[in-house]
């Protein structure tokens, strides 16, 4: 048996399409995902961008990790914020015309990007979860269904609830920060292939150990590169 390819949109057994790896799928340069995140499309009528990335009307890009599972009906947006500095967040900027032109200007200068949403490696999103513009979810973290995140998660943590906060740590700082330096996301497909049961129920110790035997493993050929 052979790890699944990570250029087929559809992963699962033939005819089945409510799993989509959505790397092969993309189009929108506001979107980067890496290889073997996918996300539950069973209540989708369009694609990914068309259906889970909303108002990506600017430049703030969308950037997803590897290896992330994303529920049905979670949604990010990208650039949803009204201007509310002045008496009005009437949106007016948005209709061509003589409303656009009387006040492109004033919405520009007061209505900064947030800047880019990014979300990390082996990230769960649950059902019907939001995540708001330019925050950022670390690797590891779980972010429970229905929650509406409007600021950065860590690593390794479980955010919920409207506005999320941080409800559980997963593990504590440091063997957080030690799975985060393992990042088995990056170790070669073979290796994890090979030790996928111990990254669904192993230790913290274990995967550091497979992690530093795995680097060990590539350091001559990165070494054989370079000469």
């Amino acid at each position: 048996m052979t790890a699944p390819n990570p250029a087929a949109t559809f992963p699962l057994a033939e005819g089945e399409r409510r799993c989509v790896f959505i790397r092969p799928t993309v189009t929108s340069e506001l979107l980067e995902v890496g290889e073997y995140t996918y996300y539950d499309a069973s209540e989708d009528p369009g694609t990914f961008e068309e259906d889970r990335m909303l108002y990506a009307f600017g430049s703030a890009r969308l950037v997803i990790g590897r290896f992330c599972a994303i529920a049905a009906g979670s949604r990010f947006l990208l650039d949803a914020d009204h201007m509310c500095s002045g008496p009005s967040a009437y949106p007016f900027s948005i209709f061509p015309g003589a409303w656009q032109d009387a006040t492109l200007a004033t919405f520009m200068a007061n209505h900064p990007s947030k800047g880019d949403t990014v979300v990390g490696n082996d990230v769960w999103i649950g059902r019907d979860a939001m995540i708001m513009p330019g925050v950022t979810i670390g690797d590891g973290a779980i972010i429970a269904a229905g929650a509406v995140v409007s600021q950065d998660v860590p690593p390794y943590t479980i955010a919920g609830g409207s506005p999320a906060r941080v409800v559980k740590r997963r593990y504590s700082e440091q063997d957080a920060a030690r799975l985060v330096e393992a990042a088995w996301w990056n170790w070669p497909i073979d290796a994890v292939t090979e030790h996928a049961a111990t990254l669904m129920g192993g230790t913290v110790d274990e995967i550091v150990a497979i992690g530093e035997r795995v680097r060990a493993d590539e350091a001559p050929d990165l070494e054989s590169a370079t000469r």
